[in-house]
């Protein structure tokens, strides 16, 4: 080849130059990156050690059946595992945040030389170029300080993260570690804040959604900001298309669908806040683990259909009594007048959303907006914003009323849905003069009701045939507490309407006079000192003169009328409270208190006068379950425990609850679970105090059995639940003859001018005891004794707490005599009495046979009267 020719295919000078110069910056850049490698990466922690990655996991707390219960923690976060992510969520993240990430070793460089252009263009930071691999390094290993050193640990990190994991684990360790606002840490746990259901089941705008978070969780975020989350969502659907992940029809359809998204709390599968809470603080003090972030489980005693039994009762009881008082009135009234009309509401599609209707408002740009990003009508979403600040407390929903008709009314939530509210749903709304007075029937709905006002409502009526009732908070509160008299295990507790209204625990925190509810403690005591069902006390006026009270004290009956001499058994159903007072005053107050601490009541409290016959003793509604658990059981005091085991977050127990033993005397005093916890073996017993242990399974901590002591002659408890279950046959509790049971016992109370009522109950297998009151101890109005305020809630919760539990009478122990007695001395009846009646006693106790009946048929008067 000619020399010419050479020269003209040769390179110019300056070309060879520029690529000289090329190469050698290029080597110089992997010369310096090699260097900056060995540098650093002595210095990082080994990347080996992600694969001993500990989440910070909540602290969940759950029923006896596995139901959650409540979560407690600053980070929601619930791991998964790779295969339960869909693959659309995959592929959505790999379109917004690496494309690449299959085919690179942890570091892109296309996108490392994008991000210092950047640099050197606008001489800041600005995407970083971070692969996903390096956002893990950096998550798990690294501050979020965006320096230039932070940039070189992440490249060394993720190379050396990609030889330890999959491609897999590490999306893996990145979907379950990113925030992505709201508290909500990993895809699983923002899917439940943002759409309530498990990331398994979100649609493909949902998955897309969630996946535009990671870049910008508070910019992006669909509640706070759903135009922008809208758009960057849009975006990824479409780089999810050109990436083959998703076809142009697939896409279209999912860009159409409206942001969705709203705030869920984390969503317990069991109403029992004020368990949740109590426990809490309990496992605390039984575990050294920190119960909030290293995934610790808490398991209950708690009964999932009990539990929702006592909410369900609790709650419908509380409306009972609140709509016998009267309504006082909407939450809040709204300015309508430049709110849109809206269709009328087809019941038959009540609390659908409506159908668009064509004509749009003035404002029809801006409504058109809304509708686009949340598919709501532009109407319908004018409303809405109008209670947008209203919260649901329990069951109470808010809503705004829309129209009101003759007999009817319609409403609209805060999710844009709209339903009708009927007129026998709407009558019950006299208006409330005050606690004790109401105003006239209303005659239509406008006497209640008028658009724009902010009212609430609360669903009634079966699943399948729901609708809506107006309703309002109520201003009274009550609690439940129901145990297992056989162990003592909490199987039941509502300590208000609603925990999020107010979390004061009134189950165990509010101390109340137990009224009437108190009286079978004393006659127990009675009883103990020689008095029998049958023995006669007068109900009689009686006064006292105390030099502590500036005017004689003059007990009286609920019903002001005497019954004069009583059996002691009648006096207990019909709850004379002359009856009891003279029963305390014959047995005298310190043989009283020794009974009342044996029960496991907190008697150094009480006052130590006669008043304590009528129940002024200040007791919570957990003191009084456990103190009628004695009579359940047959006379042995077991003590309240609500936890079964704590675990961690591989399964391994830390700490379960004890055995409880039944036992006769001689017997061990019982044990308080918290302090008596066995120490982990030692390590000297493990053989090595250096770790070399640590696959070695763990010691639970469990607590020595629990010795429940028998505190009551099983012949004086048999007497009184016989006592007590004539209380529901034919005395102030036979109310509860409609659950067509006949081992129910108890006993109503009310306190001194209706301030407290309760009702305190028993099968064999089950206690409950419930208090209905004001926090401020007031008037609950006329009537409202125990019987009717607190005995239908112990009905409603008793009725499904006992289905499918046989029937089941306490077995009579031996030393019990059945004779037939005159009913009007108490004493032993003669073959000719034809007004005689059954009766049991201990067998020393059979009284004398009564006196020959003179001509007339009568007796003279009884003789034992006190």
């Amino acid at each position: 080849m000619p020399a010419s020719s050479c020269r003209k295919h040769a390179l110019p000078s300056w070309t060879r130059y520029l690529l000289l110069l090329l190469i050698a910056g290029a080597g110089g850049g992997l010369s310096i990156l090699a260097a900056s490698y060995l540098y650093l990466a002595p210095q990082l922690p080994p990347a080996s050690q992600i694969r001993e990655v500990e989440y910070q996991i909540p602290l969940r707390i759950y029923s006896n059946d596995i139901k959650l219960i409540a979560e407690y923690g600053e980070k929601r976060r619930q791991p998964v595992s790779y295969e339960e992510l869909p693959e659309t969520l995959v592929q959505a993240v790999l379109a917004a945040e690496d494309e690449r990430f299959f085919r690179h070793n942890g570091v892109d460089l296309k996108g490392l030389v994008r991000a210092a252009v950047e640099l050197a263009r606008y001489r800041e930071i600005r995407s970083g170029g971070s692969t996903i691999t390096m956002q893990v390094a950096r998550n798990f290993f690294l501050s979020r300080d965006q320096r230039f050193l932070r940039k070189f640990n992440e490249i060394v990190l993720a190379i050396q993260i990609e030889r330890v994991l999959s491609k897999q684990e590490i999306l893996e360790l990145y979907l379950n570690k990113i925030y992505l606002g709201h508290r909500a840490y990993g895809a699983e746990a923002a899917a439940q804040v943002y759409y309530g259901k498990s990331v398994g089941e979100l649609d493909i705008a949902q998955q897309a959604m969630i996946a535009g978070l990671p870049k910008a969780p508070s910019a992006y975020n669909p509640i706070t900001n759903p135009e922008r989350a809208r758009v960057r969502r849009n975006w990824i659907l479409f780089r999810m298309e050109e990436t083959g992940a998703l076809t142009p029809e697939a896409r279209k359809a999912a860009q159409a669908e409206p942001v969705s998204a709203r705030f869920h709390a984390a969503r317990p599968e069991v109403d029992a806040a004020y368990v949740g809470e109590m426990v809490r603080l309990q496992a605390a003090k039984l575990v050294e683990q920190d119960i909030f972030t290293d995934g610790i489980r808490i398991i209950t005693t708690i009964d999932s259909k009990r539990q929702a039994a006592a909410v369900q009762a609790l709650r419908t009881g509380l409306h009972s009594y609140d709509e016998r008082h009267g309504y006082r009135g909407p939450v809040a009234q709204r300015d309508i007048s430049e709110a849109p009309a809206l269709p009328a509401i087809d019941v038959s599609d009540s609390e659908q959303p409506p159908t668009e209707d064509s004509e749009l408002p003035a404002q029809a740009e801006k409504a058109e907006i809304e509708k686009t990003i949340t598919g709501l009508d532009p109407k319908v979403a004018r409303w809405v914003k109008m209670i947008r600040d209203q919260q649901r407390i329990g069951p109470l929903q808010p809503v705004i009323v829309t129209r009101v008709g003759d007999r009817d009314a319609d409403i609209l939530f805060r999710d844009g849905k709209r339903a009708q509210l009927a007129w026998d749903d709407i009558r019950w709304a006299r208006p409330q003069l005050n606690n004790k007075y109401v105003g006239e029937e209303p005659q239509k709905a406008a006497d209640v009701l008028t658009r724009g006002d902010i009212i609430r409502v609360r669903p009634v009526g079966p699943d399948d045939n729901r609708r809506w009732r107006l309703a309002q908070l109520p201003v009274a509160q009550s609690a439940l507490v129901s145990l297992d008299p056989a162990t003592g295990a909490v199987v039941a507790m509502q300590g208000g309407y609603s925990f999020s209204a107010s979390n004061f625990n009134r189950a165990v925190q509010s101390e109340r006079q137990a009224g009437s509810v108190f009286k079978p403690f004393i006659y127990t005591s009675a009883m103990e000192n020689g008095f029998t069902p049958a023995s006669i006390i007068n109900d009689a006026p009686v006064v006292f003169d105390d030099d502590k009270l500036e005017t004689a004290w003059r007990p009286t009956g609920a019903s002001g009328k005497f019954y004069g001499p009583t059996r002691m058994r009648e006096a207990l159903y019909r709850s004379l409270n002359l009856v009891s007072i003279r029963i305390l005053r014959q047995i005298g107050i310190s043989q009283a208190m020794g009974t009342l601490k044996r029960f496991g009541l907190p008697a150094d409290g009480f006052q130590r006068d006669l008043s304590l016959a009528l129940g002024s003793a200040s007791v919570t509604p957990m003191d009084i379950a456990n103190a009628y658990s004695v009579f359940a059981n047959g006379g042995y005091r077991v003590t309240p425990w609500a936890i079964q085991r704590i675990e961690n977050a591989d399964g391994d127990i830390l700490w379960q609850a004890a055995d409880v033993i039944l036992c006769e005397p001689p017997c061990l005093p019982p044990l308080k679970l918290e302090d008596e916890i066995t120490e982990l073996a030692s390590t000297e017993e493990s053989g090595s105090d250096d770790g070399d242990n640590a696959d070695k399974p763990i010691t639970p901590i469990q607590p020595e059995p629990v010795m429940a002591p028998r505190v009551l002659d099983p012949r004086i408890a048999w007497l009184m639940n016989s006592m007590l279950q004539d209380v529901i046959r034919v005395g102030t509790g036979n109310k509860a003859r409609a659950l067509g049971r006949d081992d129910l016992a108890g006993k109503t109370g009310t306190t001194n001018d209706q301030v407290d009522a309760w009702f305190s109950g028993y099968a064999p297998d089950l206690v409950a005891t419930v208090w209905v009151g004001f926090d401020n101890p007031a008037n609950l109005g006329w009537g409202e004794y125990g019987g009717k305020a607190a005995l239908p809630i112990w009905i409603d919760y008793m009725g499904p707490a006992l289905q499918g539990v046989p029937e089941r009478q306490l077995e009579q122990p031996s030393g019990i005599a059945t004779v037939r007695i005159d009913p009007d001395s108490g004493l032993l009846a003669r073959p000719d009495n034809p007004n005689a009646i059954r009766e049991y006693f201990i067998e020393d106790q059979v009284p004398e046979m009564e006196p020959q009946r003179g001509p007339g048929g009568s007796n003279s008067a009884p003789e034992q009267i006190f």
